[in-house]
């Protein structure tokens, strides 16, 4: 929503997609319904030309690894992985008749940091940062393929994490730079990525996470 938001002011038309809960269009901003669950996707509500694809949908599951089930593991790598895979398969015609195209997808910090409880995340997320390279290698020189790798950010998504003064402390302590991300510093990233102020980076996993993943101090 935020990135949604700064892309709009920018003056650019944006197309996002809901599953369940329905979006009210606003601005330069238009919603529409998508189950990336299905077996093929519509995206025919997107014009012929696009310059852009930020994949970023929205699922923690931390637990144990002894109490995840390898169908838990498999909801996550359809949603991550497969979803990922049909969004840009089937826009790919139109983000070829875009200009300076880019595409972004979404890691997270516990990829290249082991963090515990993490195993079900940082399965299907290690496997974009994968497609990620890949893609960037096959898709050159026309697309550009990042990706962002995150840590704790100041979300609804991450409600149950923050959601006290002791929890909102502890994360931020946990972090070099003192403070837990916003929804922001995430979107800033993205609309960076997909500028064309980027235009000479692909095939990057860029973390954005407070320096948790290289510093310690």
């Amino acid at each position: 929503m935020q990135l949604a938001q700064n892309l709009s002011a920018e003056g650019h038309e944006v197309y996002g997609t809901y599953q369940k809960n329905a979006k009210d269009n606003r601005d330069r901003i238009r919603y529409q319904q998508l189950n990336i669950q299905d077996e093929a996707i519509n995206l025919d509500f997107l014009p012929d030309a696009i310059d852009g694809i930020v994949y970023c949908p929205g699922s923690i599951n931390l637990k144990p690894f002894h109490r995840i089930t390898t169908q838990d593991f498999e909801i996550d790598y359809r949603l991550n992985v497969l979803g990922a895979i049909k969004v840009i398969q089937t826009a790919l015609p139109k983000l070829k008749n875009g200009n300076n195209p880019s595409i972004v997808l979404f890691s997270t910090v516990a990829v290249q940091t082991g963090l515990t409880f993490h195993t079900q995340v940082a399965a299907s997320k290690g496997a974009i940062e994968g497609l990620t390279r890949a893609l960037a290698a096959e898709l050159s020189p026309r697309i550009r393929v990042n990706c962002i790798a995150p840590s704790l950010t100041d979300t609804p998504l991450a409600g149950n994490l923050l959601n006290s003064a002791e929890k909102k402390e502890a994360g931020a302590q946990r972090h070099p730079l003192k403070r837990i991300g916003s929804a922001n510093d995430i979107a800033n990233a993205a609309q960076f990525l997909l500028s064309d102020k980027a235009g000479w980076i692909t095939g990057q996993v860029i973390a954005v996470d407070g320096g948790l993943s290289s510093l310690k101090i």
